[in-house]
């Protein structure tokens, strides 16, 4: 420990002498960089981006279980004999929805565990838990593997696939001795309770499992606060898009006195948020709502929500509902705007429409109106 401590201190007094005598240098290329980023994210608003299959890498500082992975070193830095190898965990979002009825066919020993589909074997040692959100939480497997998973067996069930699939990694030990818990950013898989109610096991059994059975529930719980985490990075990701695509409006009606868009657009851009917001709020798998299962069992609820905090799901839920509102006003005031301007159109074709109808009448009617005013004079004269 004391010989990593002195590393430490080494590695941070380098970097820091790195970062003195390059400041110059550094800041001169953030302004180059911040002005080629504002190019390049006007230009890609307008411009349409294939699907990628390569997984998006979060920092690892930003990630909420990152920030906190300090708190896992006194179990990395000391193994016991009953303890595992360290073993990762990796949640992929590659769709907006998975249609699960459709892998039963691809998968025959996969079974259904209460909101996901459970793969009991794949690969080398592995396990995956399946989401109809669009999501899916691999044990035990490395990427190359879960993103094998993804393209042969997932890729027909995808409804809205992702343009950059989102990605969370953790790692998870196996210690009997140890209670089960999440510390930093590693999963500790030990001792749990018996369930409250036995029928909330599977029905069936698996032959082989490439996990321990009693840490199940516990897995697939772990599993499916990931699996929700992993899914909102990818809602967030999608409305950052969206928000960039309408973020020149207010200049634009700033600048010009007009939206820039058309009504019939700016009815499409609303449509957009609303499906922003009911797979945020309403659907069955959203994110505020507690699962069914852990109000029966108090020592899931207890995984649960401690990971659902480790990960603020949340305050990022709420921060994406803000933004969603603030878009919606923003949208709602340019409609309004827009109707009006509507309104103003129709009146001034409704004036034309009378303008154009007297100077009919006065065509058609002209002699026979100036004989009945100015003839009638003339005959008394």
């Amino acid at each position: 420990m004391n010989g990593f401590c002195r590393e430490l201190r080494t590695a941070s007094f380098r970097t820091n002498l790195r970062s003195h005598s390059n400041h110059t240098s550094l800041a001169s290329a953030a302004v180059h960089r911040n002005r080629w980023f504002l190019y390049t994210r006007a230009f890609s608003a307008s411009v349409d981006v294939e699907p990628s299959d390569t997984p998006k890498h979060k920092p690892k500082a930003s990630t909420p279980l990152r920030r906190s992975a300090s708190a896992s070193i006194p179990i990395r830095s000391n193994p016991t004999p009953t303890r595992s190898s360290i073993k990762p965990v990796i949640t992929l979002a590659t769709a907006e929805r998975y249609l699960l009825s459709r892998l039963r066919s691809r998968l025959p020993d996969a079974q259904t565990l209460h909101d996901s589909w459970w793969v009991p074997q794949w690969g080398d040692g592995g396990e995956i838990f399946v989401f109809s959100n669009g999501s899916f939480v691999c044990w035990g497997l490395g990427e190359g593997e879960a993103r094998r998973f993804a393209r042969e067996i997932l890729a027909p069930s995808e409804v809205g696939r992702l343009k950059d699939p989102e990605t969370e990694e953790l790692e998870f030990v196996t210690d009997p001795t140890e209670k089960t818990r999440i510390q930093g950013d590693l999963i500790i898989l030990g001792r749990v309770a018996p369930l409250e109610y036995p029928e909330n096991a599977p029905t069936v059994p698996p032959v082989s499992p490439a996990l321990p059975a009693d840490t199940l529930l516990a897995r697939y719980t772990f599993s499916q606060a990931l699996s929700r985490s992993t899914a909102l990075s990818g809602l967030e990701e999608s409305l950052e898009d969206y928000l960039s695509s309408v973020a020149l409006l207010p200049h634009s009606l700033e600048k010009t006195g007009k939206p820039g868009l058309s009504r019939e657009a700016l009815i499409k851009k609303l449509g957009a948020l609303m499906k922003f917001r009911q797979g945020l709020n309403l659907n069955r798998e959203n994110f505020s709502d507690t699962p069914d299962l852990y109000w029966t069992e108090p020592e899931l609820e207890g995984f649960f929500k401690s990971m659902t905090t480790a990960l603020e799901v949340k305050a990022r839920t709420n921060a994406v509902n803000e933004k969603i509102t603030y878009a919606t006003e923003v949208q709602s005031t340019l409609r309004q705007l827009l109707t009006e301007s509507s309104t103003h159109r129709m009146e001034l074709v409704i004036i034309a429409l009378i303008a154009v109808e007297v100077v009919i009448a006065l065509i058609r009617d002209g002699p026979e109106l100036w004989q009945m005013v100015f003839g009638s004079s003339h005959v008394e004269d």
